[in-house]
């Protein structure tokens, strides 16, 4: 494992830049005129701003390369709970799982999220994301490194909480980047209404998060919206907020 640390370096980087790079070019590049009444925060971004995300992305890869290696170095694997074979525990919990980890990863990231927000660490760590107050896709890996050991540490809790396959770690990781991506997309993808929707109540969305971004405080959830409801972290102004960007309608005459 430790002679293929370019091959691990090399497939965490793709998973960014290809997931990324996709939405931006999709909704920053090639539909940028036609979609841009959809946007968000209508206004793009600065060129120094998406240079500022990638290279923070980049040093964020180098040091998830570096918990993997660790963990499935011959001297820390052996004491986790990653197992090699699928039928051993059967595919049911194989898929079992990668939902675990979801759950598990969402809950890790709200109480770290709202830890980080704390005045006395806000600046030290967390500060470098919240410099995208209008997020692109590329700032979805865009954090100081001592946030970036923090956010890899959800696999290294769940390699030993309970037993997973490594297959299971790398879907859960490309579901996580897709999700990730989308929170940072500064566009609303999820139809409108969603949010009274029996389901969409409970799922975060684009606009959930970049209010995030916006505003600095509440909406601190990943994935799902149970934390910052329970705890009343929710902007209050989230559902107006959602209305109004999926009740625009494009200028005609642009």
């Amino acid at each position: 494992m430790q002679d293929n640390w370019q091959f691990i370096v090399l497939i965490i980087l793709l998973r960014y830049v290809i997931v990324a790079g996709i939405a931006y070019l999709t909704w920053y590049v090639l539909k940028r005129r036609a979609w841009s009444y959809k946007k968000i925060q209508v206004k793009f971004p600065q060129n120094k701003d998406y240079l500022r995300e990638i290279t923070y992305s980049l040093v964020t890869i180098i040091i998830f390369t570096t918990v993997a290696m660790t963990l499935f170095s011959p001297w820390v694997k052996p004491h986790t709970l990653i197992y090699d074979n699928i039928p051993t525990l059967g595919i049911a919990y194989f898929i079992l799982s990668i939902v675990m980890i979801i759950f598990v990863h969402d809950t890790y990231f709200y109480w770290m999220h709202r830890l980080m927000h704390h005045k006395k660490l806000y600046r030290i760590t967390h500060l470098v994301h919240h410099k995208s107050t209008n997020p692109s896709p590329w700032a979805a890996f865009a954090f100081h490194p001592i946030e970036a050991f923090i956010e890899a540490g959800i696999i290294i809790l769940t390699v030993f909480l309970f037993p997973v396959h490594k297959l299971a770690i790398a879907l859960f990781l490309i579901f996580m980047i897709i999700y990730n991506v989308y929170g940072h997309l500064g566009y609303e993808l999820y139809p409108k209404g969603f949010y009274k929707h029996w389901l969409g109540k409970w799922l975060n969305t684009s606009v959930n998060h970049n209010m995030h971004h916006e505003y600095v405080k509440g909406n601190y959830g990943l994935y799902f919206t149970f934390w910052d409801r329970l705890m009343g972290t929710i902007h209050m102004g989230y559902e107006a907020r959602f209305d109004e960007v999926k009740n625009r309608i494009t200028n005609k005459n642009q």
